[in-house]
């Protein structure tokens, strides 16, 4: 049974050998497909693979999930209940000032142990987009994006850890903001938007109080300060910026871009990164955001794609550096997005 990689499900097995484009062996026949198998195939660039056929009866779960994504079902409900845990927290921080390591453990690090592979995290962020308790959803979004930011850039376990528990706790200082302001369906008065930019010194009061650990708040502080000294609430700039503040601020930037709130509908994933890509030249991070937009531009093959020049196709490779220039299929015609530079994608259909 021939199947995309994206297509792949945990438990899968291998029924043939897997060798990369250079003829090195990379898995053996009958490898039953978990994160480990699947991090692996990524890192080969193996698009396509032989499994075992699967058993019919597929359960009413399963069949309920989209099928273009490797997900871990155990991911709805945690993430819900992070949600819920979110703004326990936030209503206790506006009472008592400060934060509690036990409150943070509870809510947040059950969904951190339970991620399995990047695919389920950005499907899982997909679907479950309301405007319903934005601040919140946002809140865990950016503590699970911060996380899977900090793993892709190679840093240590405890520091990944730290990183999604920065991003998790990163706007609590929003506790001390009105709700008529933080969820005002219209443009804010100028008055208002000073008010809104006061919450990142609320959160690093708040934080400060609550851990040992600095950089935390630091990161509460500064997440909205940009390398060009365009930020706020300190105009700082460069590595002035702590580096944890530096990756929340790229999570956040993403979250912010994709999420539905009651002004803003849900956007066109690829013109997001194109726009999270042109902030990277001055405002955020260029090697953390390009290693997050790298991480994330799998996700695009086998997506139906309409092109500048009328046609529709399906995207079958991403090119390593030009990233929003696949390899399309247009019918039985293959168009190099990277030779062809006339052509843009103009929408994903789907």
């Amino acid at each position: 049974m021939r199947v995309h990689i994206t297509d792949v499900r945990s438990g899968d097995r291998l029924s043939e050998d897997i060798f990369n484009s250079f003829g090195l062996h990379v898995l053996s026949k009958g490898t039953t497909l978990n994160e480990k198998e699947l991090s692996r195939m990524y890192q080969h660039q193996i698009d396509f693979l032989e499994i075992e056929l699967r058993p019919n009866k597929v359960s009413e779960v399963a069949a309920a999930e989209p099928t273009n994504s490797y997900y871990n079902p155990l991911l709805r409900p945690l993430y819900h209940d992070a949600v819920a845990g979110a703004e326990q927290l936030f209503e206790r921080a506006l009472i008592e000032g400060r934060v509690y390591e036990e409150d943070v453990r509870e809510s947040f690090q059950p969904l951190v142990e339970n991620f399995r592979t990047e695919r389920d995290v950005v499907s899982l962020l997909l679907m479950l987009n309301s405007q319903d308790d934005y601040t919140y959803q946002h809140s865990v979004q950016v503590g699970m994006l911060s996380y899977y930011i900090a793993r892709w850039l190679n840093w240590d376990e405890e520091e990944t850890v730290r990183a999604g528990k920065a991003g998790f706790l990163h706007d609590v200082g929003k506790c001390k903001i009105a709700e008529a302001i933080l969820n005002k369906p219209s443009k804010l008065s100028d008055e208002e938007y000073e008010e809104i930019k006061n919450h990142p010194q609320h959160g690093y009061d708040i934080l400060e109080r609550s851990f040992k650990d600095s950089a935390i708040a630091l990161a509460a502080l500064q997440h909205h300060e940009r390398l060009d000294g365009t930020g706020y609430p300190n105009g700082i700039s460069g590595n002035e910026i702590h580096p944890l503040a530096r990756v929340v601020a790229v999570a956040d930037v993403y979250s912010a871009m994709i999420s539905s709130r009651v002004y803003q509908e849900k956007r066109d994933l690829l013109i997001v990164l194109k726009e999270l890509y042109s902030l990277s030249f001055n405002e955020l991070d260029p090697d953390f955001t390009h290693t997050f937009i790298r991480h994330m531009i799998p996700n695009f093959i086998g997506k139906k794609v309409e092109l500048s020049n009328g046609q529709s196709g399906t995207i079958i490779m991403t090119h390593p550096t030009d990233y929003f220039r696949p390899l399309v299929r247009v019918d039985d015609e293959f168009i190099d997005l990277s030779v062809s530079r006339a052509i843009e994608i103009k929408e994903i259909i789907m």
